[in-house]
């Protein structure tokens, strides 16, 4: 009798232990096995900030990437993650198991974007660059470009961030703020134009934001390094001069959704920006120049050339003379002529 009781007692204080390996057994099935064995295809989950696990699993389970709520539950609990989910936009592949998902979450392994910001961007190109990956709010992007209090936290010196976002290329994800980007931006600016060339912008007598400017009107003015101090040396040997710059895209920066090719209108407008009516450099700069376009500000070229036109190829022709320019612009201005002109008898 004693030794059956003494049975019942052992039987009775082991089940828990069974239940706990046999369950243990199951949720380890459970865990490694691949939630869609079949499918290859990748489901993108966001989770916004604030998000509860329950949230979280039901939000999972509608993507049909959990089967079964209680087990994926005591799986995240078992890895100690019950708080630790991190919000943001996540991309899983359709095989991964159910183990694997808890760690991307739990490590915050959200998707990132890989954007290119091209050298000589304008603010707005910039914005839409953003936009095209859903990284930014517009509204807020535009906001803070000119917010007083948010370009003194950056210690930018001029009324605009334009100039200052770096064109480089990021990783960025979607729980960023539009805010954080344009720091990170800022801060790639920082990086590479460093506090030395800031001082040898200033033995040249430009302040911060004029070598910005100055940097933004030669980028625009030519997309090939080589040529870059030249057109810096241009602009140098205009300025000792007192002459305009006549920097084409000055003169329509401020034109809303511009496109085209500038024209002999654009000269005459009204604008602060536009060098063909000011003297000097413009109040700010017109894009996001590139490290070679600062390069060329500091070191421009040992030249006495005044003038330069394009040659219809993204390169210029260069002189020091107005008689010898104007020869250049009508020899190249027909020269481009007659090649749109066998462009359209070929089509």
């Amino acid at each position: 009798m004693k030794s059956k009781r003494s049975k019942i007692i052992f039987y009775i204080l082991s089940l828990p232990v069974i239940v706990a390996v046999v369950f243990g057994a199951f949720l380890f099935i459970y865990a490694v096995t691949p939630i869609h064995s079949a499918k290859e295809k990748t489901v993108v989950v966001d989770i916004p900030t604030g998000t509860s696990l329950m949230k979280v699993i039901q939000n999972l389970h509608g993507a049909d990437l959990v089967q079964n709520r209680f087990l994926f539950h005591v799986l995240v609990t078992v890895k100690g993650g019950a708080r630790s989910v991190r919000a943001g936009e996540y991309e899983f592949a359709a095989t991964i198991s159910p183990s694997e998902l808890v760690d991307k979450l739990l490590h915050g392994d959200i998707k990132k974007y890989r954007v290119t910001i091209y050298e000589d961007s304008s603010l707005p190109q910039v914005a839409s660059r953003l936009m095209e990956y859903k990284l930014i709010n517009e509204k807020d992007f535009f906001a803070l470009s000119q917010n007083e209090e948010f370009l003194s936290s950056l210690s930018i010196p001029g009324s605009s961030v334009e100039g200052y976002l770096f064109p480089d290329t990021y990783f960025l994800d979607r729980s960023m703020t539009t805010r954080q980007i344009m720091r990170i931006m800022v801060e790639r600016f920082r990086s590479r134009v460093s506090p030395e060339m800031i001082r040898q912008a200033e033995q040249k007598g430009l302040n911060a934001n004029q070598f910005v400017t100055f940097a933004s009107l030669v980028g625009k003015e030519s997309g090939y390094a080589a040529e870059k101090p030249l057109i810096a040396a241009v602009f140098y040997n205009r300025l000792k001069k007192g002459m305009p710059l006549q920097c084409d895209p000055t003169a329509v920066y401020d034109l809303k959704n511009f496109k085209g090719k500038v024209k002999r209108s654009h000269y005459k407008r009204e604008s602060p920006y536009n060098t063909y009516l000011i003297r000097g450099l413009p109040p700010g700069p017109i894009a996001s120049p590139g490290l070679d376009s600062f390069q060329a500000v500091l070191q421009p070229a040992k030249v006495d050339y005044l003038y330069f036109v394009s040659k219809g190829d993204g390169t210029h022709f260069f002189s020091s003379s107005l008689m010898a320019h104007n020869d250049a612009t009508i020899r190249f201005r027909n020269m481009t002529n007659r090649e749109e002109k066998t462009d359209e008898s070929i089509r």
